[in-house]
């Protein structure tokens, strides 16, 4: 080989080494790069992780997506409120002035009551609970356009769809990648 082959070969080499090393480090504006090569916020990540109220599994999961959806349902989207029952354990209510606990029991199991409706179950079960029986599409179509997966036709009311159609489809794969990482629960009986 020659001198000139061999420098040619060294240098596509180290750049090879140096895309590689690039693609897998945090990116210079303090993101982490996710599945597909692009960034989510590091600080929302990291927060949205230590924010979850529950044991989250990783298994064949992007632990970044599930970190940044964390943080959408749990600091940004209030999902809690809704679709837990009742949204705190006792004496963690915090509008009742005590230290926040949330009830992990049934965390975002449903159950909530709202006049004639009844908040859903989306915790990862393949039948009462949400998104384990919606494909990614399916569960983005239902928040852009809110479209009960249950009753063709029909809106679902109370869920602020509306409002949560406006985010970016990466918001909305990491809701989904954060609501599958979580436990199934149950909602309370009786």
């Amino acid at each position: 080989m020659s001198k000139k082959s061999l420098t040619v070969v060294v240098a596509v080499v180290f750049s090879a080494v140096l895309l590689a090393f690039a693609l897998a480090s945090p990116a210079q504006d303090g993101s982490v790069r996710d599945e597909d090569g692009t960034g989510l916020p590091s600080g929302l990540v990291k927060r949205g992780l230590a924010i979850a109220p529950v044991h989250l599994t990783y298994k064949k999961k992007d632990k970044d997506l599930v970190g940044y959806g964390s943080y959408l349902v749990n600091a940004v989207g209030g999902c809690n409120d809704c679709h837990t029952s009742p949204p705190y354990a006792d004496g963690g209510n915090p509008y009742q002035g005590q230290p926040e606990q949330i009830n992990t029991t049934n965390y975002l199991a449903g159950g909530q009551q709202f006049g004639p409706f009844v908040s859903r179950n989306i915790t990862p079960d393949a039948t009462t609970g949400l998104p384990a029986n919606l494909t990614l599409d399916e569960f983005i179509n239902v928040m852009r356009t809110g479209a009960d997966p249950d009753n063709q036709g029909q809106l679902l009311q109370v869920m602020p769809w509306p409002t949560y159609g406006k985010m970016t489809d990466k918001d909305l794969k990491a809701i989904y990648a954060y609501l599958s990482a979580i436990p199934h629960a149950d909602p309370p009986t009786g």
